[in-house]
């Protein structure tokens, strides 16, 4: 069957692509339509027991499909396959770097290769990783600065600590 199947409590049926139909798709297809559905189509359904059988069915295709097809062509010596899976994950690391982390570390050999275009690629996906996790970091400071802001004002903590911890902040920023 080419179809997976989801009864909602009103009669309604919402279609989804089977897995099996999946393995014939491009390396990183399956990667984009798990995205497309988390963002376009999952809010649109009202029934929350829906909602999460739809979640995962699609944690299944991440883990049994889509993950495992692109670790085995970066994985590959082939170029060829390289070359257009690693143009197509930029796209989506674009638009989602969490959607990629799986590959994160296939990156680093992948930087080793011969091939420049294959080098550029996955430095580019690996820099687009670095640029999250400082914008996680800057994000975690701001929280922390705002709350030592507001117990500065408060007058629970001195002006040098609160110097200190802005000095912090700023280098961080930077």
């Amino acid at each position: 069957m080419d179809i997976k199947l989801f009864r909602k409590k009103d009669g309604g049926v919402i279609q989804l692509v089977d897995k099996e139909k999946m393995k014939d798709w491009p390396v990183e297809l399956p990667l984009i339509f798990i995205e497309y559905i988390r963002e376009k189509k999952l809010d649109i359904y009202e029934d929350n027991t829906i909602k999460k059988d739809i979640e995962s069915y699609l944690d299944e295709i991440m883990k049994e499909i889509a993950i495992p097809r692109l670790i085995s062509v970066l994985d590959s010596e082939n170029d060829e396959e390289i070359i257009p899976s690693l143009t197509r994950i930029l796209t989506v690391a674009k638009k989602n770097i969490e959607m990629v982390k799986p590959i994160q570390k296939y990156l680093i050999d992948l930087q080793k290769s011969k091939n420049n275009k294959v080098v550029e690629l996955s430095k580019n996906i690996s820099e687009m990783f670095v640029k999250a996790e400082r914008r996680k970091e800057l994000a975690r400071k701001r929280k922390i600065m705002r709350q030592k802001e507001k117990e500065f004002l408060d007058g629970k903590i001195t002006a040098q600590d609160y110097a200190k911890i802005r000095k912090e902040y700023l280098l961080l920023k930077e």
